[in-house]
């Protein structure tokens, strides 16, 4: 199992993506919990973030299906790479995007909770944590290592961001809370004391210009300028 610096396992946030679970997802996870269960619709507030920040030199960190690049019209014209620990998604998520793109994009296995998750030589203009913070394990500052570990591969100007669904105390309906409950236990999920003070706090400490905002029980996220 891959164990982080710090020890913590981040296999188990990665693990339940199986080429069926893959098959649901966009339907489950981006139609109805967003909307239903988080609050934060995909089409009217996720993805129009994503496009907003999407540059012409990007890399994504936790790929899921590929939904949101495969959404956000990207073209030959673009340059992709993909990062993640389950093989399965990157795969889904490659072929997806090989019809938009017109060839393969590049294609990474690795651990953003360890140290150089990518060749040293990568260089991105836009990086995105899209549903992947909240599923990092231990607290709001062992996942920043997430970030510091990403950081060196960010071009000059560049800019990091995502979004991440909040913990205990952001208030969820029934359905939320009963999806936290199940997920938490099962380590799908290790976010029940993620808040957005914490979040721009922790993220503060690797970068100068930090904007974290919440729409429903979701805080989006945007990152420039890394500290020394």
């Amino acid at each position: 199992m891959p164990m982080a610096e710090n020890g913590l396992d981040s296999s188990s946030g990665a693990a339940i993506y199986s080429p069926l679970t893959l098959k649901l997802y966009d339907l489950v996870v981006l139609g109805f919990s967003n909307r239903f269960a988080w609050t934060c619709p995909t089409r009217k507030v996720l993805l129009p973030f994503f496009k907003a920040h999407l540059s012409d030199n990007h890399l994504d960190v936790g790929v899921g299906t590929g939904y949101y690049l495969a959404e956000a019209g990207i073209g030959p014209h673009q340059k992709v790479s993909l990062l993640d620990l389950n093989p399965n998604s990157l795969k889904a998520a490659q072929a997806r995007l090989a019809r938009s793109l017109g060839r393969a994009c590049s294609t990474y296995v690795g651990d953003v909770m360890r140290p150089q998750p990518l060749p040293s030589d990568c260089r991105f203009s836009s990086i995105s944590l899209f549903y992947l913070y909240h599923c990092l394990p231990g607290s709001m500052a062992e996942k920043s290592a997430s970030i510091a570990h990403l950081s060196p591969y960010l071009e000059p100007g560049g800019v990091i961001y995502g979004a991440t669904i909040l913990g205990e105390s952001a208030g969820h309906n029934h359905y939320g809370r009963r999806l936290m409950a199940v997920y938490n236990a099962k380590g799908v999920f290790g976010n029940r004391h993620d808040t957005q003070e914490g979040l721009t706090e922790t993220l503060s400490a690797h970068f100068q210009d930090v904007d974290v905002r919440r729409n429903g029980r979701v805080a989006l996220f945007t990152l420039r300028v890394p500290k020394a």
